[in-house]
């Protein structure tokens, strides 16, 4: 496409051209941003982007939808992001809009902005300041039906992505306001992984701030067995073991299943490691039985990366502790020569990874939300 055919198709993309001619234009937009190339081309055209942007309030439902899913397209790539972000009071006010029939929409497009950490800020700071907070999206998330028309499964993606930020974490991690207590449920919502998988996200992400491990792995919260009840199968255990487990991981019925996604359960024994960052979390984590759940789980995994996960949280659980000084993981600092020789070891784990993955039939299961 030249910049000739550019202009004359940028002429259609207007509230005031003729319904069926706007919507052949909006349709063959969809269509280039279905390739690399076509997106790469839009990705630079800011004007593209906000006639697309302006279209999203047609009256037309046709128009207004393949307008949505032409920017979620392109927001895939960080170089729209600028522009994009310019409508944040616009997309946050609709998609916290109990109405709003393309919230879902917008929740995905929100979704692929916050996973880079500038736009993610710049999302935070929006909600903030059209007072549409944090507790405001965490409320649309955990009432059931709170759009009719939309299930804003996206929510939880978005979430995880703004638990990037520290600020968004303290939120969530704020004992006055019981918030991360609501969505612990939702580590089993059968419904949708996305869904799921945000809230695990979200969950692995503010264990990072291990000044709340204590509170998170206690009474008031009691993280733990909402991170093992998705690992865990229907295995039977003698007595003295069973009741080392926490009571919901107590006698499982025989047709209990394991979280079906690897990338879940990945994250799943990610938040579990973070809790043993400390000597307390290290502790507590090991009273529970959680090495019997993650020795099982290891046995029946065949998914590397998970089982990768696996072995390095069975070495922390069965490891002897570590030297005084230092008890907290998080908190030490690693020689720089033993750095680099860790990073070369990941370097070849992931490359040894993508390798047995490689063949006919590879798949790529749920992409977890970034961090």
């Amino acid at each position: 496409m030249d910049e000739e055919q550019a202009r004359e198709l940028l002429g259609f993309l207007r509230l005031d051209t003729r319904p069926d001619l706007k919507g052949q234009a909006t349709g063959y937009i969809l269509g280039l941003t279905g390739s690399v190339e076509g997106r790469t081309l839009l990705a630079g055209r800011p004007d593209f982007l906000e006639a697309l942007l302006l279209l999203t309030g047609d009256r037309s439902l046709a128009v207004v939808k393949d307008s949505y899913h032409s920017l979620i397209n392109l927001s895939v790539a960080a170089a729209t992001h600028g522009a994009l972000a310019k409508e944040l009071p616009v997309l946050l006010h609709r998609l916290l809009d109990p109405g709003y029939a393309f919230a879902d929409q917008v929740c995905t497009l929100l979704s692929n902005l916050s996973r880079e950490e500038g736009t993610c800020r710049q999302v935070f700071q929006a909600m903030q300041e059209e007072g549409l907070g944090l507790a405001r999206a965490v409320e649309a998330f955990c009432t059931e039906g709170y759009n009719q028309k939309a299930a804003l499964h996206y929510l939880g993606p978005l979430l995880s992505n703004l638990t990037q930020l520290p600020e968004t974490r303290e939120f969530l991690l704020d004992r006055s306001r019981c918030v991360v207590q609501r969505l612990l449920p939702y580590t089993q919502y059968e419904a949708s992984a996305i869904r799921r998988g945000g809230v695990i996200g979200t969950l692995r992400n503010c264990c990072f701030e291990y000044k709340y491990h204590q509170w998170l792995l206690g009474a008031e919260v009691d993280l733990l067995p909402f991170l093992l009840l998705p690992l865990a199968g229907p295995e039977e255990f003698p007595e003295e073991e069973m009741e080392r487990l926490p009571v919901d991981l107590q006698y499982l019925p025989q047709d209990k299943q394991r979280e079906k996604d690897p990338d879940i359960r990945k994250m799943l024994l990610e938040a579990i490691m973070l809790l043993t960052a400390t000597k307390a979390g290290r502790q507590r984590v090991k009273e529970k039985g959680t090495y019997l759940v993650v020795r099982e789980l290891h046995q029946q995994e065949t998914e590397p990366d998970v089982l990768a996960a696996c072995e390095k949280l069975i070495q922390v659980l069965i490891g002897d502790e570590p030297e005084a000084g230092m008890e907290n993981l998080l908190e030490v600092e690693i020689p720089e020569d033993v750095e680099e020789r860790l990073q070369r070891l990941d370097r070849e784990e992931e490359r040894q990874q993508e390798t047995q993955s490689e063949g006919p039939g590879a798949q790529t299961g749920y992409q977890g939300p970034s961090r």
